[in-house]
Formats: C-alpha cells, structure tokens, sequence
C-alpha cells in the first residue's frame, strides 16, 4: 500500500511571502495529521495544494502515489476538501447541492439517492434538506457541507476547521461522518488542538514565516 501523502521540501510562496517554506511530511493511510498555526501560517493554502487548487511553488507532493501537480487526475476524485466556504448553491436546496455533487462524481442515480438519504439522515438534517440553502442557519450549512464532502466516499478528507458553526451535537454527528477511521487519511485543520490532538497521528505547526516542525502526536 502506497503512503497516503508524502511532502519533501514543499514550498508555496505569493510573490515574494513564503507561506509554505520546505514543509515534510509522511502520511500512512489511515492515519490523521493535524495542522497548528496561527492566522496566515499557511494552513489553507497547505489544504489547497494536497486538494490540487493550488500549484506548489517548489519541492515534491505526491498523493496516494500520484505526483502534484501533473498526476493530480488521478487522485481529485479520492479527495474531500472542507474548506471555510462551504461549495453550496444557495439558490439550491440541500438535497439538491447533494444530487449535483454526486452527478460530478459519476455516481449513479439510485445510489446517490440512497448515500444522499443516509447522509442527510446521519447529520439531522431530513426535515430540512429540501429549504434553500440560503434559507438555512450557518450551522445547517456546515452540516450540508460535510455530507458533500463525504458523498463520493473519499480516501482523503482535507479539513478546514471542521467544527465551524457546529453546536455540540452537531459536531458528534459530524464526528460519525469525518472523524478518525482506518478507511480513510484525514489532514485536520483546528484552532482547537486540544480537542482534536487524541485523534492525531502527527502534529505539523506552521509559522508565519513560512516555517514547519512536525512532530508525533503524544497525547495520541
């Protein structure tokens, strides 16, 4: 089995600014990485390169094997991204949003049907998935994003704040959907270390200057 993510010597700069400058890491399938830093550290920017949004800007990104940017085709469709905009047509309901992604994603009608079913079940939001998204709380949003990010099944889920807008039961449920799972690699975005480090495998803490230390996760 391939290593889920390997970064050797990744840099990603915005003209002059470093904002990822010679970042390491080794990721095994299954595992989780949570990323640490404050704001401007690069930890979005980290989350779109391994997405294939963004071109690195020097060293070697390889993703279950396939190297980024020229390779990225074969992996787009195993990758979830979670980002702070939650990729929703607000004109659109939930359910609809759900059946576009899934039209994106080849997969066919009765089994979109089903998985969108499932999901919209998994994360409370049946009564609902049928209002607008612009009719419906930030929270309710998050919790359509997460359904979308997870409905192809994918083998990377890519984290950006996860808990945003999510109450506490809210984010138990998400946690059925996004959290840590032996079926899938997962690199987690947080402000929150100290919730989320028992489910780390690694720890990466990025600084402003564009600078990187990984460590093993202790708490783990």
């Amino acid at each position: 089995m391939s290593t889920a993510i390997e970064l050797r010597g990744l840099r990603r700069d915005y003209g002059e600014r470093p904002a990822l400058a010679g970042v390491d890491v080794s990721l095994e399938p299954g595992e989780t990485l949570l990323v640490l830093g404050p704001n401007g550290a690069g930890k979005t920017t980290l989350l779109r390169v391994l997405a294939t949004l963004l071109r690195p800007s020097g060293g070697e990104v390889r993703v279950f094997g396939a190297t980024l940017p020229g390779e990225a085709w074969k992996v787009r469709g195993r990758i979830g991204l979670l980002g702070h905009d939650a990729l929703l047509y607000r004109d659109l309901s939930g359910r609809e949003n759900l059946r576009f992604h899934a039209r994106l994603h080849g997969i066919e009608r009765a089994a979109a049907e089903a998985r969108i079913a499932a999901l919209l079940s998994a994360v409370g939001m049946e009564r609902r998935a049928d209002d607008r998204v612009d009719e419906l709380s930030a929270g309710m949003r998050q919790r359509l994003a997460i359904c979308r990010c997870v409905l192809h099944e994918p083998d990377l889920l890519l984290l950006d704040e996860p808990d945003s807008h999510l109450d506490t039961p809210g984010r138990e449920l998400a946690r059925e959907l996004i959290g840590p799972s032996e079926d899938r690699t997962r690199v987690v975005v947080t402000h929150d270390p100290e919730r989320l480090l028992p489910e780390a495998d690694q720890v990466l803490r990025l600084a402003v200057d564009g600078s990187a230390e990984l460590t093993e996760a202790a708490l783990r």
